[in-house]
């Protein structure tokens, strides 16, 4: 038995799996969870498991039930199973895991901008029966660390955007957070202001409105649906013969995809097997709960932590860098990366007085040197406009086309899209310590408390991380544009703490 393992561990897709990844695929520990390292094998761990499970363990494949977050990587993880080893095995993101559960109800999944519609429409309303009075004490409340005039009359369209805009935010985090329609009553009794309490009572009827919109054209949206799957289950069972989950990404776990798990795993007795890096939980925003991954072992009695500390994409250099920049952090989980690539300097802070002439000279030095596509990274959509103002770029589905040298392949992503990505060579721009900067210094309205997971105390917490998975998205070299004046305070610290292990250019002497 033990040669037919070894064989079976020796060849996935191609690949030997290392020591660590091996432990993994042959636990038999009934709750795992696997904390993996950037660039660590994620995916040929999973796939060595379900081909243990099978060839070893001897499960169907109907028995295997595999959940990721987005179609890309479900497709992706579908089609490599097939592929190379003709298995087919059910791949789910959890929408459509729900809308499975759901198919015998026959709703209709909503259009994405119902609620936004209406909000606007429910606003818009009020304030065309000349009751303005509610609108305007609600705007007062701090929102993006703009303070509105007390003194204004009229209500501006920006003002509007912005209450619609938290309004969506409050009610899309109330149902990621599992959160029922009678805590809303909770929450306006618990408002220590007329502000807070306005704002409340508006967001019930708004929320009241939308679900009775959906009831009346029998539909139903993305968070109701996981909501509605987990109630079928506990009153009804699951209707299939489940032994293993595997969930890929598990630090984007939100509180109602956990209790949708939670609940089938209570119906059939499956195990569990979950994989993440909690240095990469960067959606806080949409009601992601890191706690869920760093409290596993707390959710789950029978469970154990295993760790994939091997990094295939960035050098030793770079990991160590990062992964101390990020353990400052006592929260997350302690990590030990190693890497058999060596490179002296993968970070290199590049300092400009004018962005384009520096810009373009690196991606000519880059070019000149690698021949290799570049990518480049912002920390938010609209900061590559500092490079596409002038005359001499032109940004097209997000390939960035320089027009003296178009054979200079490069590709603008923010870093939320960017994760799960490498490339040979990153630039990072809006590297700035300004409001909208790198990190990003605009903090969640107060009024969210009320529907949003804990906060982690550690300053700058959720932007750290965000840094982390910018920084590590390289095979070969990262490259931190920072202006000469008003850097970023990470850049500051990089300087800092890990001065003799970067590389600081000036005056665009690459």
């Amino acid at each position: 038995m033990k040669q037919e393992i070894d064989k079976l561990l020796d060849n996935i897709n191609g690949y030997p799996l290392d020591e660590k990844q091996r432990k993994v695929v042959t636990s038999n520990q009934k709750y795992i969870l696997v904390s993996a390292g950037a660039g660590s094998g994620k995916t040929l761990t999973i796939i060595g498991k379900i081909r243990y499970l099978i060839e070893i363990q001897k499960l169907k494949e109907s028995e295997i039930l595999c959940i990721s977050f987005t179609n890309e990587a479900t497709n992706n993880l579908k089609n490599k199973l097939k592929e190379n080893y003709n298995y087919n095995i059910p791949c789910y993101t959890f929408h459509k895991l729900g809308l499975e559960i759901l198919k015998q109800e026959e709703k209709q999944i909503t259009k994405t901008d119902t609620l936004t519609y209406i909000i606007t429409e429910y606003l818009n309303y009020l304030i065309s029966q000349e009751d303005k009075k509610i609108v305007l004490t609600i705007l007062k409340i701090k929102h993006n660390n703009i303070n509105y005039n007390k003194k204004y009359k009229n209500i501006t369209p920006k003002q509007l955007q912005n209450l619609s805009s938290l309004i969506e935010k409050f009610i899309n985090l109330f149902k990621a957070n599992d959160h029922k329609p009678q805590e809303f009553l909770n929450f306006i009794n618990k408002a220590k202001t007329k502000k807070e309490k306005y704002f409340l009572v508006l967001t019930y009827h708004i929320y009241y409105t939308y679900q009775k919109e959906l009831d009346s054209k029998n539909e139903i949206d993305f968070q109701d649906m996981i909501s509605k799957a987990t109630h079928k289950i506990k009153q009804e069972g699951y209707n299939k013969k489940i032994k293993y989950i595997i969930i890929d990404e598990f630090q984007d776990t939100s509180k109602v995809r956990f209790n949708l798990i939670k609940e089938i795993l209570n119906k059939t007795n499956a195990s569990l097997l979950v994989v993440g890096d909690d240095f990469q939980s960067i959606y806080r925003f949409t009601g992601c709960d890191l706690d869920l991954f760093l409290k596993f072992t707390t959710l789950f009695q029978e469970s154990k932590i295993l760790k994939i500390e091997n990094t295939y994409r960035n050098s030793q250099e770079l990991i160590n860098i990062a992964g101390s920049f990020i353990m400052k952090n006592q929260n997350q989980l302690k990590k030990n990366l190693k890497s058999n690539k060596s490179i002296k300097y993968p970070l290199q802070i590049i300092y400009y007085k004018n962005i384009i002439n520096t810009f373009i000279k690196l991606i000519t030095n880059i070019h000149n040197t690698t021949k290799k596509p570049i990518l480049i990274l912002g920390r938010n959509n609209f900061d590559i406009n500092i490079i596409t103002k002038t005359n001499k770029f032109i940004l097209t589905n997000n390939t960035l086309i320089y027009k003296d040298n178009p054979n200079i392949k490069m590709t603008y992503l923010t870093v939320h899209k960017s994760k799960g990505l490498e490339e040979e060579n990153i630039i990072i721009i809006n590297l700035t310590n300004k409001k909208t900067g790198f990190p990003n210094k605009i903090q969640d309205n107060k009024i969210l408390k009320y529907v949003s997971c804990k906060e982690d105390k550690y300053k700058y917490a959720e932007e750290r991380r965000l840094f982390y998975v910018a920084i590590t998205r390289t095979k070969n070299i990262t490259y931190l544009l920072t202006p000469e004046k008003n850097e970023s305070i990470f850049i500051t610290e990089l300087k800092k703490d890990y001065k003799n292990k970067i590389k600081i250019v000036r005056n665009n002497k690459f």
